[in-house]
């Protein structure tokens, strides 16, 4: 039976070629094969084999082989490795992770399908950047890791569970790239990744979210997580820039307690008036040498362009500005990254997601070469 299993999923991936006897004789020539890191090896000889020992791919599956719209959907179809078997297969370099949770959302919820979708639009991506050249999937060795746990019902016990979830990732000494869910997710991402140091942050997004309490004293929301973070000594905010931040504000005072911790805040009419270019140098300048992460909210964009977000604010950046922006941060010491606010309910078309998954595909290149230079 594991003979006929094995055969199967060789000729699923690699086409059903020549005759039964060439099949078996394939089984018969896989069991004495010597092991390879670029060879999957698809149901244990012995019950005994560990991940650890087992051959693995890191590689999507290609288009020409199966299908983009057939298969299980993951992260860029890339192979799936479950949280439990990540340290002892003990050689994934980067980890894409799905966060389903908008517990945090103080309005048009959604973003908890965010992961799902993105993750079915980015089958549509490939294996070469076109303007880098990067090779992300030759440079390491890259994995869905799956989704983290949450509770819907809960937000303190989803916060505790998203945190353990990074632990073991970090543990493990994987870089996370995650799709959430809403911006809350970002501070118990930090809470296991900044343990040690505090980190500097690139930020895109409309809103500082630096805020402080909302509806009669709640401190977490996808409106806080920044705050949060650097009261708990996990973000540096002179490390800190925030790109594109507009619209309409509760108070004339709301971004004064962040610029007052030394964050840099380039509004997007200070954006527009900089260019491109010499934000991307701001940017640079601000973050440093020093351990960053990189964050991007999808409502940084103009809704034009991701019009499927829980808080969209006009006026903002293009796609293409965002791609050139995030190219413009290669070199920078980046620790993780997260791509939130995707929320499919408010886009049915997919296009949202598909900007989702591509921005995770330009920070996955930076993160790539970061891994080669290791």
């Amino acid at each position: 039976m594991r003979q006929h299993m094995r055969a199967f999923k060789y000729f699923y991936r690699n086409g059903f070629k020549g005759s039964p006897k060439g099949r078996q004789g394939y089984c018969r020539r896989r069991r004495r094969a010597a092991p390879c890191r670029d060879r999957v090896s698809v149901i244990d000889q012995d019950k005994n084999t560990t991940m650890a020992n087992k051959p693995r791919s890191y590689k999507p599956v290609s288009g020409f082989v199966l299908p983009r719209f057939a298969g299980i959907a993951t992260f860029m179809r890339l192979p799936h490795v479950p949280l439990e078997d990540l340290a002892e297969v003990g050689d994934v370099d980067i980890g894409l992770i799905g966060v389903p949770w908008d517990g945090g959302t103080t309005n048009r919820a959604g973003a908890r399908h965010g992961p799902r979708q993105i993750r079915d639009l980015s089958t549509l991506l490939r294996n070469v950047h076109h303007v880098s050249g990067t090779a992300p999937f030759e440079l390491a060795n890259c994995a869905d890791i799956g989704d983290t746990p949450s509770n819907p019902i809960d937000l303190h016990e989803s916060i505790d569970l998203i945190e353990k979830f990074y632990a073991a990732v970090h543990k493990a000494g994987v870089l996370p790239l995650s799709a959430g869910g809403d911006h809350l997710i970002t501070l118990p991402i930090m809470r296991a990744i900044a343990k040690d140091r505090p980190v500097g942050m690139v930020h895109f997004d409309a809103h500082t979210d630096t805020n402080d309490r909302y509806f009669g004293g709640h401190t977490l929301t996808h409106g806080t997580p920044f705050r949060r973070a650097i009261e708990e000594g996990l973000l540096d905010p002179k490390r800190t820039v925030q790109i594109g931040i507009r619209g309409s504000l509760y108070t004339a005072k709301d971004m004064d307690w962040g610029r007052e911790q030394g964050i840099r805040v380039i509004t997007i009419e200070e954006y527009f008036a900089l260019g491109v270019d010499a934000v991307i140098a701001e940017a640079r300048r601000v973050v440093g040498d020093g351990p960053t992460y990189l964050s991007f909210d999808v409502d940084g964009l103009d809704p034009v362009y991701a019009p499927g977000t829980g808080t969209p604010e006009i006026g903002g950046y293009s796609t293409h500005e965002a791609q050139r922006m995030i190219r413009g941060l290669a070199g920078v010491n980046l620790v993780g990254a997260d791509v939130v606010e995707v929320s499919p309910p408010f886009d049915p078309s997919g296009t949202t997601a598909l900007v989702g998954a591509t921005l995770m595909y330009e920070i996955l290149c930076l993160l790539a070469e970061i891994v080669a230079k290791r």
